[in-house]
């Protein structure tokens, strides 16, 4: 950038003082202009030569050396020196947008950890975060950085999560907590165990990620690349035809006058606004979402979002809390204590909510030697022999399955059904709690012209339908195995317009294959989620569904920011074309057609960048 400036002003200086003098010396005068010249486009000529033998023959290198070195053919040194002094100005405040773009993402990329304290003994070795295996004892001190992923084995802190979320609030973290990578040390001193080699973890693939999106080209960009591949041929074609063709026809035409313009025509008809600021654009919207913890994978996604106009949601850790606590136990042939306790150890391996929250309860340490023959039955619920009894527990449907009869689901929560030896013991009602930012997000997303707002979850029908109209939601389906809400996506999608796009959230681990059929699939708290970060193609890092509407605004924004600079580009770029045509445009008009309107499109492009906190 410094040797670009010094080139500028280098050039600037000689051609103002070889206009200044204006020698009557023609040699001495071509000299000067030409020392001013080599300053500014010697590696403007150098790459459009190197090209060439590429077989890379039309590009802006080569449109603007055949317009400069043109110009001084046809006697207009002065404007060919400046056409080139003005593109080296448009060139370095591209590099200038391009630059700031890649910091904005830069920052991001600042989350990867330069070292591990790993512990050997009572001694703490340095060491490079790739060479540390699952299982080493890692000591994170104040104010450094995670370098991996593992769990707490000693100590408590604040961890700033702001580099990965753009949470502001710091998080407590003690013993037992899952440590992420990337995040900040904020406090006191943490020792904890490696759970995940360093390209597995949370840093990893996000870094991976974020670094991958730009290669996922919009329509718009494809566009772009595919116009300047025919567009610059045909108008260098033009050109050569405006300059040989009129002399040839018109009486008294000369070759200088309609050379002269042919080459302004060639200078307007470089696409660097185009090919330039629509990347742009979009680079900037995707590192100003990940600086609010919105990972978009691509550019592709970000204009699918801005396209939006169905957003299904899944229920549970989504919309929800997922935290489910025990509302109410109601036992036929035991005690309810039993019942609860022989349903806890039935749900003891498994993670899922309502198994966490029947363990909650149940408060007391589960002896594994009690249990054996486990069987879970996904969408259904789960079978296993506790004591020598067997049991299974889980929803009406494993009941019908079983041909048990049960009570109703109409209990205004998750109901879980309980059999022992074939012969039903009881139930359980287990309710979650609605996210506060859920009815924020729902109203958001209909204040961003959403068409529809649909839940699909397993929940039964009360319970859904609770949740549904808490939240305002405009649709709702209960009772949902995983193959049904692919089947009601697929209802979904002839409610929508032919350019209309369709997006689910979940949570990625459970909706994979919903997140896989969806126009566009939002994993919803993928922080630390490997299956968040691998199924969706967008990712919000927190618990808050209101990042959604938030990343719809970006989309949006960054999609009118690109149309906005097709259409001026364009425009202004045809009107100097005809007018070059005709005569009535000087290369001064061209070098503003040109580096004018690269400039305010760039300009325009930084409006892209700067997407505040949300």
């Amino acid at each position: 950038m410094r040797k670009r400036l010094i080139r500028i002003v280098a050039g600037g200086v000689v051609l103002a003082v070889a206009m200044i003098l204006r020698l009557e010396n023609p040699l001495l005068d071509l000299a000067i202009y030409l020392v001013s010249y080599i300053i500014v486009g010697w590696d403007v000529v150098f790459k459009a030569v190197k090209n060439i033998f590429r077989g890379r023959v039309f590009d802006e290198n080569f449109l603007m050396s055949i317009a400069t070195i043109g110009a001084f053919f046809v006697g207009e040194y002065p404007e060919g020196v400046a056409v080139m002094l003005f593109y080296l100005v448009g060139e370095t405040f591209q590099s200038y947008a391009v630059d700031r773009s890649r910091k904005s993402i830069a920052e991001l990329m600042d989350i990867r950890p330069d070292y591990a304290n790993v512990k050997h003994g009572e001694e703490l070795v340095k060491t490079d975060p790739d060479d540390v295996k699952i299982g080493d004892i890692i000591v994170i001190k104040a104010g450094e950085r995670i370098p991996l992923d593992g769990r707490v084995i000693e100590g408590s802190s604040m961890v700033d999560t702001s580099a990965l979320t753009g949470e502001s609030v710091p998080r407590e973290i003690t013993v037992g907590s899952e440590l992420l990578s990337g995040c900040i040390n904020i406090s006191g001193v943490i020792t904890a165990e490696v759970q995940k080699e360093f390209s597995e973890s949370t840093v990893s693939k996000i870094l991976d990620l974020v670094e991958n999106a730009s290669s996922k080209k919009s329509k718009s960009e494809q566009f772009i690349t595919r116009f300047a591949r025919y567009y610059t041929p045909v108008v260098v074609g033009l050109a050569v035809l405006l300059a040989v063709i009129p002399p040839l026809v018109i009486q008294g035409a000369a070759f200088s006058d309609w050379i002269y313009r042919a080459l302004a025509f060639l200078v307007v008809s470089c696409p660097c606004a185009l090919v330039v600021s629509i990347p742009l654009s979009f680079f900037g919207g995707i590192g100003g979402a990940s600086r609010n913890g919105i990972l978009i994978k691509g550019s592709n996604y970000l204009e699918a979002l801005a396209q939006t106009e169905i957003v299904v949601f899944d229920k549970t850790g989504t919309l929800t809390k997922g935290v489910f606590n025990v509302q109410e136990i109601h036992a036929e042939q035991m005690p309810e204590q039993d019942l609860l306790e022989l349903t806890a150890y039935a749900e003891s391996y498994s993670n899922h909510p309502i198994s966490l929250s029947l363990k909650r309860a149940y408060s007391k340490d589960i002896d594994n030697s009690r249990i054996s023959d486990v069987e879970e039955l996904s969408g259904f619920g789960v079978k296993a022999t506790v004591d020598g009894k067997r049991v299974s527990a889980g929803n009406k449907k494993l009941m019908e399955r079983l041909g048990i009869p049960c009570a109703a689901d109409d209990l205004g929560g998750t109901v879980v059904h309980v059999a022992v030896d074939n012969s039903y013991a009881g139930y359980i009602v287990i309710a979650d709690e609605l996210k506060e930012d859920a009815i924020k997000a729902i109203r958001e997303l209909k204040a961003a012209n959403i068409r529809q707002t649909v839940m699909l979850t397993g929940d039964n029908e009360s319970a859904a339908q609770k949740a549904a109209k808490a939240l305002g939601l405009d649709k709702y389906y209960a009772n949902l195995l995983p193959a049904d809400k692919v089947a009601r996506l697929e209802e979904l999608y002839n409610e929508k317009t032919a350019k209309g796009k369709l997006a689910f959230i979940g949570d990625g681990i459970n909706d994979a294959p919903v997140l896989a059929r969806a126009d566009i699939g939002i994993a919803m708290g993928g922080l630390g989620s490997d299956a968040a970060i691998e199924a969706a193609d967008v990712v919000i890092m927190t618990d808050e569904p209101s990042k959604i509407a938030s990343a719809i605004r970006v989309a949006k924004k960054t999609l009118g920011i690109a149309r906005q600079n097709t259409i001026f580009s364009l425009g202004v770029k045809i009107a100097v074309l005809i007018l070059s045509a005709m005569g009535l445009a000087s290369l001064w008009w061209a070098v503003f057609a040109d580096v004018g309107v690269t400039v305010i499109a760039v300009l325009n492009s930084f409006r892209a960048l700067a997407i505040k906190k949300i």
